[in-house]
């Protein structure tokens, strides 16, 4: 028998460490050559770690949520025989101890000052513990007077029903009856639970959501934010989409988000500062030509931005037919690493949940953010064809715009939505060159 030592592989991409998502086997398994061992999380994608050798499991790096260096033991197999030739076995020293700060040191000298007193106190026999001192009986409550059932005393405590306040129908006995008869009758009291009581849940956060909240607080950290929010009329938008997706044969479906996307690229050699990216450590803005918009996308592991490359070069059905892709690949986790990074820009919407308004935050390092919120109906004054002004029931949504300060100046971001609003008002010119 002989023990393989299998290191972390290097991924790629520049990757220096990974966290452990979900082990696929333990300690004690047999596992077979190309057995899917193990789900690491890296800032690029979640990728499997497939075994090299056959054999059984004797040890484990870590559990879910720790960190593991790139060429650090991930796992050791005890194989038969020698560890086959193709396969380089290395003789991994035994892992130190995890390092120990001045501060908890001390505090344990301090709380624990002679391990070994400890030690020989725990094998001794216990001493009895003193007995504790009796707490004096409470007050009896006006509840202890009225005369009532244990289950009755019970109900009535659940729902905080002093039970002095019912009325009991005979012999001065409060029974259930009574006790119905009296939250019937204060149904707007507020004696009724308003839910049911549940165990605290504690959760670890690992993987894609400790990912997302190492990103979130990173940007509201480092980045100073700043909202706008502007309201555009979409019934011309709407009715063009209409009328598109009657006659697309075998394209795809038009939703709004090609159309916010083409109106977003138009704009763009217009408002380079909005296609941007901020090195804050070295100081150095870089607007790019191309525009790489991430699309923020809900899925069941959590929120995810997929990228729709060269965006400016692509018209409304193509968009379309990738955002289609690139949302589903998110949604069944077959996105590749490349789908998920190198976004210049990023669209943000929560669809028909959009709110009147959002504050998104920016997807650092990137410089702005946009957020198209919730399609609403309301009634508006619009001027007719004889000039006169009237009211009719028009197509409204706002359009949200965060903005990194560094870079993008309130009047810079804010003409770039008015210029926005223009192309989605008047959305013939979205089609034009």
């Amino acid at each position: 028998m002989a023990k393989f030592t299998f290191n972390m592989p290097d991924v790629g991409e520049g990757v220096a460490e990974a966290e452990i998502v979900e082990w696929q086997v333990k300690v004690g398994d047999t596992v077979s050559e190309d057995q899917h061992l193990v789900d690491v999380m890296t800032d690029k994608a979640t990728i499997d770690i497939e075994s090299p050798v056959e054999g059984k499991v004797i040890e484990v790096a870590g559990e879910v949520g720790d960190v593991i260096a790139v060429g650090s033991m991930l796992l050791v197999v005890e194989v038969e025989g020698e560890v086959p030739d193709d396969v380089e076995e290395e003789s991994a020293p035994e892992p130190a101890p995890a390092p120990v700060s001045e501060e908890v040191e001390a505090r344990i000298e301090v709380e624990n000052p002679d391990a070994s007193d400890a030690d020989d106190a725990m094998e001794a026999d216990p001493e009895p513990a003193p007995p504790q001192p009796v707490a004096p009986a409470p007050e009896p409550s006006p509840s202890a007077k009225v005369l009532a059932s244990p289950a009755v005393r019970k109900r009535a405590r659940e729902l905080g029903v002093n039970l002095a306040d019912v009325k009991a129908a005979e012999d001065g006995r409060v029974r259930h009856g009574d006790l119905d008869q009296f939250l019937s009758y204060n149904a707007g009291g507020g004696f009724a639970p308003a839910g049911a009581t549940r165990e605290d849940e504690a959760i670890k956060v690992i993987g894609l959501r400790k990912r997302i909240a190492q990103n979130m607080s990173a940007s509201k950290r480092n980045i100073p934010h700043f909202t706008y929010v502007e309201e555009c009329d979409v019934n011309e938008m709407e009715r063009m989409r209409a009328d598109l997706n009657s006659a697309r044969g075998e394209k795809p479906k038009l939703t709004m988000l090609p159309l916010l996307v083409t109106a977003i690229c138009k704009l763009i050699p217009d408002y380079p500062m909005i296609n941007a990216r901020y090195d804050d450590e070295a100081n150095v803005v870089t607007r790019h030509g191309a525009v790489h918009l991430g699309m923020a996308a809900q899925t069941d592991n959590g929120l995810m931005v997929p990228v729709i490359k060269d965006a400016q070069s692509r018209n409304i059905w193509q968009l379309a037919r990738e955002i289609a892709r690139l949302a589903e690949a998110a949604r069944d986790g077959s996105a590749k690493s490349d789908e998920l990074s190198g976004s210049t820009l990023t669209v943000t919407s929560l669809g028909p949940l959009g709110g009147v308004a959002t504050t998104p935050v920016i997807n650092r390092p990137e410089v702005a953010i946009i957020g198209p919120n919730r399609i609403i109906e309301r009634p508006m004054f619009v001027t007719g064809p004889d000039g006169q002004e009237r009211i009719e029931k028009r197509k409204l949504m706002n359009i949200s715009i965060s903005c990194d300060h560094r870079v993008v100046d309130g009047y810079d971001a804010a003409s770039f939505i008015q210029e926005m609003k223009k192309l989605i008002e008047t959305p013939v010119l979205l089609l034009s060159d």
